[in-house]
């Protein structure tokens, strides 16, 4: 890891000047708490009651099979939001400073981006047939990856252009992709053409993307093209840090009713997009941008006004303990295997109940067995971020 927070003098004193939202790390950590086993809550509550209400939201634990939205499509991109509000929060323009007042900033900015692509063949168990390594069966492609570049280039705009640049520049990025994919020719294929394999995006993967693709697909859902209007998921988060941070003459409760009208204008523009551009997660597609920004602010707005304005803020902590070490729960989801300990620890308990309760205290034990570890770090201060 590039840094553990207690021990990290290089960014100690600009954390220590950045606003700290607990509204930020409980929203992280009701996006991970997903992650690490939520999603198998809804679908032991059906096997528990038989009620249809449980089965249809089980059924939003899901990802889309292609065209289409589940709340389950919304983890990813909300993530990459919330890298771009945590940004937004201090803001600083480094263009007009010396280059060697730039350059830690630069190098930092490189190493995260090198450390998440790594850490996603890592989690993807990317490196194809092992040590050693052979760079054609090596999945590069990686939802860390898209989370590296779409912080770095958000990042080097906020650092470089003013505010409204970065409008035009995510205004521009969305109609540029959209056009992109509704008229650009290409070789073997036809524009405007939405399918997993005829679509633009799995012709510039096929130039572009160095390894493999996920499970050898024509298109990798984390592909190159994909990945540049990821990086609007992140400015729209910036511009959402930069409104939050500022004070707003008519108080915070203001600042709440503009983003849920924000977010959901932002939904409506992308459902009416949907006709002509689907919302598609594989594609990433512009209408799925503003569908997953709409919700993102919805819920950002949410949190703040409980969190953040009413003060409510005791029943957050079990998120917070979660999204203080996002990374973390992130890896290990691929990398432990929480089953084996789930059993090894509360397998008897398990066992002692009737078999219709069994699933929901196992997917109980498998989150509190990994939570319990994340308090262990939290308490005692050992926060790995990136």
């Amino acid at each position: 890891m590039s840094s553990i927070s207690s021990t990290n003098n290089q960014e100690t004193t600009s954390k220590a000047n950045k606003p700290r939202l607990m509204s930020l790390d409980a929203l992280r950590g009701f996006d991970m708490f997903w992650i690490i086993g939520g999603e198998g809550l809804f679908a032991a509550m059906f096997a528990l009651t038989g009620w249809a209400g449980w089965q249809i939201a089980a059924g939003q634990m899901l990802h889309s099979q292609w065209h289409g939205f589940t709340l389950y499509d919304l983890i990813f991109p909300l993530f990459i939001f919330l890298s771009g509000v945590a940004l937004g929060l201090s803001p600083k323009r480094l263009d007009k400073l010396p280059l060697q007042q730039r350059a830690p900033l630069y190098r930092h900015a490189i190493k995260r981006l090198a450390l998440l692509i790594g850490l996603g063949v890592l989690y993807n168990h990317g490196w194809g047939t092992g040590v050693p390594l052979d760079p054609e069966q090596v999945r590069f492609s990686s939802v860390l990856a898209r989370i590296g570049f779409a912080w770095f280039f958000a990042a080097f705009l906020v650092w470089h252009t003013s505010l409204r640049t970065q409008i035009i520049t995510a205004i521009g990025l969305l109609v540029g992709y959209s056009l992109l994919l509704c008229f650009m020719p290409f070789p073997g294929g036809q524009a405007g053409i939405f399918t997993m394999d005829g679509s633009i995006n799995a012709y510039i993967d096929g130039l572009l993307r160095p390894g493999i693709a996920y499970q050898n697909r024509p298109l990798d859902p984390e592909g190159v093209l994909s990945t540049i209007p990821a990086v609007v998921n992140a400015l729209i988060g910036v511009f959402v840090g930069q409104f939050i941070v500022k004070p707003h003459p008519k108080g915070d409760w203001a600042k709440v009713l503009i983003m849920t009208a924000s977010g959901l204008v932002l939904l409506l523009l992308g459902w009416l997009l949907n006709p002509i551009i689907p919302v598609n997660k594989d594609l990433w597609s512009s209408s799925f941008v503003l569908v997953t920004s709409g919700w993102s602010l919805l819920f950002l707005a949410l949190f703040y006004a409980v969190i953040d304005v009413l003060k409510w803020q005791k029943w957050a902590f079990v998120f917070v303990v979660i999204g203080t070490n996002a990374i973390i729960v992130y890896l290990g989801s691929s990398l432990i295997d929480w089953h084996y300990i789930t059993r090894s620890v509360f397998g008897g308990v398990i066992q002692a109940f009737p078999d219709l309760a069994q699933q929901l205290v196992s997917v109980i034990g498998f989150i509190t067995v990994q939570w319990l570890i994340l308090l262990w770090m939290y308490r005692r201060k050992i926060f790995i971020r990136i």
